[in-house]
Formats: structure tokens, C-alpha cells, sequence
């Protein structure tokens, strides 16, 4: 390589035109810089928009999340998010209760349940498990599924206890019961003791199945359980 061949400007065996490199320099950074502000602009529309959207709070459970026996208006789901909204929450709940499921039921269809994304969730399982004599320890397993599952996707998660109905056995009763507590302390989530706390002491709350809120025991139930949720929503806010 002679010096003649650096002066000159050969890149490749041609000889570039001094005039038009740098003419395509400038137009090469003029895209450059273009395409960067585009990219800023569409990432910070991104950012607005899902700042914009309600938080996503599902409600996972049974027939108790379900509303089983009300009209949708009188359902837990939507009396929470009225609760949460008068509060200056904007959160979407999302009833994602089925009547009869287990603790496994729930854990099979949680994927599904949570589509495109939620931010916190209300996982309530377990009473048709202990209805149906269901082995705690598969019980307990299905949970600690659910709550992984919602751990993998930075899910802020409150755990919905449920106690033994009275007479099903004391050595299922102790097990059983011990099950929400556990799992709480495991996954390090708070835990709502008795989701019916409140509720099911009083036969005016409940249907005439002996074990369903009516319309007034839900309000009862969301007053309860209301502060907890809002502070979940509030600290799921915080993390996106």
C-alpha cells in the first residue's frame, strides 16, 4: 500500500467522490438520528398507554368468586371493582371463578385465566377440595403451583384461606387448615385467613344452600376483605 493510494481516497478499487461522501454522510446521520426519535416516540407511547390502562386484578377461585347463585351485579368480582374504583383505585377485576373447581381445576386453567397479562390476582381454592375429601397434600401442591405459576409472571398475588367445615375430622381438619398459612409463608405473599370471615357465622349473609353469600352477605365479604385487596393493587402499581 503506497501513499498515493491513501491520499487518494481508493476504497475497493474505486475512487470515491469526495463532495458526495460527505453529502452521504450527513444524509446517513440525518437517518440515523431520525429513526432514534421515532423509536423514543413509539416507547414512550407504549409506556402512556399502558400507564393508561386499568390494573388487572384477577380473581381466581371457585363458586364463592364466581358469585354462584347472584345476578352479575351482586357478584363478589363486581362489587370489588366498584369497591376499588370508589376508593380512586382504577383497577379491571377479573372473574376468573368457576363453580366446583378444585384446587388442581384451577391450576390447570390458570394460563388461560390470565390472557394477555394481569398485574395482581386473588387466589381462592380449596373448599370444593375439602367438600370432597380431596388428600390436603394434593391440595396444598395445586396451590403451591398456582402461586409459582403467578410468581414466574411478577404477579402480586393475596392468598384466600378457607377453614375445614366442622365434623369432617380433626386430623384432616388440622392439616387442611394448615395449608394457606404454610403457603403463605413459602412464597412470602399475605394471606387473607378466611375468606368468609364474617359472613358464614350469619345465616341472614348466606343462600339458602347454607354455604353461598347472598347479595347482601358480598357486600359484607367485600367490605372485609376490601383494605387488603387495595393494598395488594397498590403495591402491584408500584411495580409496574
Amino acid at each position: 500500500m503506497n501513499g498515493s493510494f491513501v491520499l487518494g481516497g481508493v476504497l475497493g478499487g474505486r475512487r470515491r467522490n469526495p463532495q458526495y461522501g460527505v453529502a452521504g454522510r450527513f444524509v446517513h446521520a440525518f437517518a440515523l438520528a431520525l429513526a432514534a426519535s421515532l423509536a423514543i416516540v413509539i416507547a414512550s407511547a407504549g409506556l402512556n398507554a399502558a400507564a393508561a390502562r386499568p390494573l388487572r386484578l384477577l380473581a381466581l377461585g371457585d363458586s364463592l368468586t364466581a358469585g354462584f347463585g347472584l345476578p352479575t351485579k351482586d357478584a363478589f368480582t363486581t362489587l370489588l371493582e366498584q369497591r376499588l374504583r370508589a376508593d380512586g383505585l382504577d383497577v379491571e377485576v377479573i372473574n376468573a371463578g368457576v363453580s366446583g373447581d378444585t384446587a388442581t381445576d384451577a391450576l390447570d386453567r390458570l394460563d388461560w385465566a390470565m390472557g394477555e397479562g394481569v398485574d395482581c390476582a386473588i387466589v381462592e381454592v380449596g373448599a370444593n377440595d375439602m367438600f370432597r375429601g380431596i388428600d390436603p397434600a394434593i391440595t396444598k401442591s395445586a396451590i403451591s403451583g398456582i402461586l409459582t405459576k403467578l410468581r414466574g409472571r411478577n404477579v402480586k398475588t393475596l392468598l384466600a384461606g378457607m377453614i375445614a367445615a366442622p365434623g369432617i375430622g380433626k386430623d384432616y381438619e388440622t392439616k387442611f387448615n394448615a395449608i394457606y398459612a404454610d403457603l403463605a409463608k413459602e412464597f412470602d405473599v399475605p394471606l387473607y385467613p378466611f375468606f368468609l370471615e364474617g359472613v358464614i357465622q350469619d345465616p341472614a349473609l348466606i343462600q339458602a344452600d347454607g354455604i353461598h353469600p347472598n347479595a347482601a352477605g358480598e357486600r359484607v365479604l367485600v367490605d372485609k376483605v376490601a383494605p387488603a385487596v387495595e393494598q395488594l393493587a397498590r403495591a402491584a402499581g408500584k411495580a409496574n
